[in-house]
């Protein structure tokens, strides 16, 4: 099968505008995603799709290709196939590489491909709650599973509840899987599940692959031991940054 990467980015994010451009310790945030990405051999290709002048011009200076897509979708999904279609090459599986994640582990793009198979539809990555802290983190989305690791439910909230235990025990009495949000698509699903109209669950918790399972898609989750520490306000860069043992002064 050929796999396709495509970062999509663009520049009026509501919590943190113009952050594909921010220097994290020297380098652009997209510059490290584009970089981090190019390092997965199994991609026979990485492009950057975006809304914004700015960021096609600077990452055509990083040396990648940029497709311009448009302003109005209201995910990262829609703005893949929308520029996966302006390509005009054919892909069996693509690569929703998330351009808020810096410091993504080549080796969780290479987990994610080798665990696709031909009949998969979409696939993502999950990474156990290891803290109470990240186990009742709201921004964190947690995963209930089948017995073959397809997801039943995504949610914000911990589910399951565990009866007659501490809540602050669950973790250690329940293996608890939070998301980490870099999808696989086979090239015809994706295709499929653009066209999808907003669904219920999906509008409650503001997730949209609620919608595709409430279509009855199934997505295979897959565990993996890097976390790769999404950017969503400007001060998520200093606390990443010590956590990840950079210099204090940077």
């Amino acid at each position: 099968m050929r796999f396709l990467g495509i970062i999509p980015v663009r520049y009026k994010s509501t919590r943190f505008t113009g952050k594909p451009l921010v220097d994290i310790a020297g380098k652009s945030m997209l510059q490290r995603v584009f970089e981090q990405a190019r390092k997965c051999n199994l991609l026979q290709d990485v492009i950057v799709a975006t809304d914004d002048d700015l960021i096609f011009q600077h990452a055509q200076s990083l040396g990648a290709k940029v497709i311009m897509t448009s302003e109005h979708h209201p995910s990262g999904t829609d703005r893949c196939f929308e520029a996966y279609t302006k390509l005009n090459k054919e892909y069996d599986v693509i690569i929703n590489i998330q351009g808020d994640e810096p410091f993504i582990d080549p080796s969780q793009i290479e987990l994610l491909i080798k665990s696709f198979k031909k009949n998969d539809e979409i696939a993502t990555l999950m990474i156990r709650c290891k803290t109470q802290e990240e186990l009742f983190n709201e921004g964190e989305v947690k995963i209930v599973l089948d017995k073959n690791n397809y997801a039943l439910y995504f949610s914000r909230s911990v589910i399951p509840y565990l009866k007659n235990v501490p809540k602050e025990e669950w973790h250690q009495k329940h293996d608890y899987f939070r998301h980490v949000g870099m999808y696989a698509y086979r090239t015809d699903i994706l295709e499929s599940i653009t066209q999808l109209p907003p669904s219920t669950l999906e509008q409650k918790e503001s997730l949209e692959q609620l919608r595709w399972l409430e279509n009855g898609y199934k997505i295979l989750c897959i565990e993996t031991q890097h976390d790769s520490h999404c950017i969503d306000y400007p001060e998520d860069i200093e606390r990443v940054l010590k956590l990840l043992g950079y210099p204090k002064d940077i």
